[in-house]
């Protein structure tokens, strides 16, 4: 059980008074009460009026192992505090960082083997571009030095400095997917496909490109998967051309991309991306920070659908957000040029790799194992699926996606030409009723519509059967209603 102190304090008028929401609209709160979390257990929450809801988007893609591990994970963060509450990796290292960092390695698919930890999925992505970029003038100024050094003389600094251009190797540009969300950092933020959430902070980070999606709902009926893999990789390939190879440093994608409604990839769309990083030399990051440490049915996406990644970022389930941290995955490769010389990853967080944060996040990995966290999904995701699907005979349901324990349902106006809602409906529908309408139901779950309206489901990885019931009940009633309210 996960709870919290009593306060002094009137918790409402001060929150309306004093506490900024993420991504809320805050109008809607001059006379309406906040929803306060006091109490979790499991996957579900209780509110200040004791109230309890079903949490089926666990916090947000985030509480893996759910609300019940509290009293444990909190004896091993006392132990550290007692120990060691803080000290940096900024040139020194400590116990938990380095247990973490193993930890981490061993798990990852791959020759995934060097750990930069940071406090977040948002700084993870951010970081990760950094040292794409950072990692091909590295390399080229390796290449120039080593061309130096097998000239016969013995170079100085100051020749280095001479002999190499500004521009050796740079590499700057990035490659993402539309509708694709990243984080809200002003690198991370350039990444984003979602244009809604970049275009209040233009001009971004320059420069990042991006291509299709995965999205098979709206293609044609008769084009085959494979055909749909490759006009995906014939555009990646096109626009890879177009910005110039010499010049991409990255191409960052999800294992199964959120925004838009869980889309999975096609057959042989995660090798076709290999094989073109690969030939133009361009470093693939997997954007793990939502799909890894179970959430689709193994520890990682890129274990699942063996992408091979360089570069991987990490977050939200690396604790199971008891403890803000994330990190970037990197292989040996990837940080070879580092290793040599003057060379330096030029990037930092004070609180990455925090003594506290890593030993949670250690307790957590140490939990999921014993508790076969993972095993779990992979054993009852074909049940939450079919669960799931039963809600396909609404007429308002054109679609589910997903796999694991990460889903979507797409809605709709017509399931027979796919019709989708314009965006006054969407704001009708989806913030006008399905999610007031659920939470009064005790249901939590995302209805989003940045793509196509869609409603997300992706509970704790210990739900099971009895929760996958809960989930359909609530929502098929709403749906149901929703459906009504429309057609009337």
């Amino acid at each position: 059980m996960t709870t919290t102190a009593p306060v002094g304090i009137d918790l409402q008028k001060a929150a309306r008074e004093h506490l900024w929401l993420h991504f809320t609209r805050m109008a809607g709160y001059r006379d309406h009460e906040v929803p306060i979390i006091v109490r979790g257990d499991g996957c579900y929450l209780e509110d200040s009026n004791g109230k309890r809801y079903l949490d089926a988007l666990a916090g947000l893609f985030s509480v893996n192992i759910g609300y019940g591990y509290g009293e444990e994970i909190g004896e091993a963060a006392a132990a550290q505090m007692r120990e060691l509450p803080f000290y940096t990796n900024w040139g020194y290292a400590h116990p938990r960082a380095i247990e973490l960092a193993a930890e981490v390695a061993s798990i990852t698919p791959g020759d995934l083997n060097r750990v930069f930890f940071v406090s977040g999925g948002s700084e993870a992505v951010e970081s990760a571009w950094k040292l794409a970029r950072q990692y091909h003038t590295a390399r080229g100024e390796k290449r120039i030095r080593a061309a130096i050094a097998t000239s016969g003389q013995a170079p100085t600094r100051v020749d280095e400095a001479r002999a190499i251009p500004q521009s050796a190797g740079r590499r700057w540009k990035a490659i993402s997917r539309h509708i694709a969300y990243h984080g809200t950092t002003m690198g991370a933020l350039s990444i984003n496909g979602i244009p809604a959430i970049r275009e209040p902070f233009e001009p971004l980070v320059p420069e990042v490109l991006h291509v299709r999606n995965t999205n098979r709902y709206h293609r044609p009926v008769e084009e085959t998967e494979e055909q749909f893999t490759a006009q995906l990789l014939d555009e990646l390939e096109h626009t890879i051309e177009a910005a110039g190879p010499e010049t991409v440093a990255m191409v960052i994608m999800e294992p199964v991309q959120n925004a838009g409604g869980s889309f999975t990839p096609p057959a042989g769309y995660w090798r076709g991306v290999r094989e073109l990083c690969d030939r133009y030399g361009i470093l693939l990051c997997a954007d793990e920070v939502i799909t890894g440490f179970g959430r689709v049915g193994a520890w990682f996406g890129s274990e699942r659908y063996d992408i091979r990644p360089d570069l991987m970022t990490i977050a939200k389930g690396l604790s199971s957000s008891y403890a803000a941290i994330g990190g970037v995955v990197t292989t040996d490769r990837v940080m070879e040029p580092f290793m040599e010389g003057t060379s330096m990853y030029s990037h930092g967080i004070t609180f990455g790799g925090h003594p506290v944060q890593s030993a949670i996040a250690l307790k957590n990995i140490e939990i999921m194992k014993r508790d076969r966290i993972v095993e779990h999904v992979a054993e009852k995701q074909d049940d939450f699926r079919a669960a799931l699907a039963q809600l396909l005979d609404l007429p308002i349901v054109g679609d589910l996606r997903g796999t694991g324990f990460f889903y979507a349902l797409e809605l709709v106006k017509n399931k027979e030409t796919r019709e989708t809602f314009s965006d006054d409906e969407c704001e009708t529908l989806l913030r006008g009723f399905l999610s007031p309408r659920m939470f009064e139901r005790g249901l939590i779950c995302r209805s989003d519509d940045r793509g196509d309206p869609v409603v997300q489901i992706s509970p704790p990885l210990v739900a099971d059967q009895h929760e996958f019931d809960q989930i359909i009940g609530i929502l098929g009633d709403v749906l149901q209603e929703a459906w009504e309210r429309i057609s009337a």
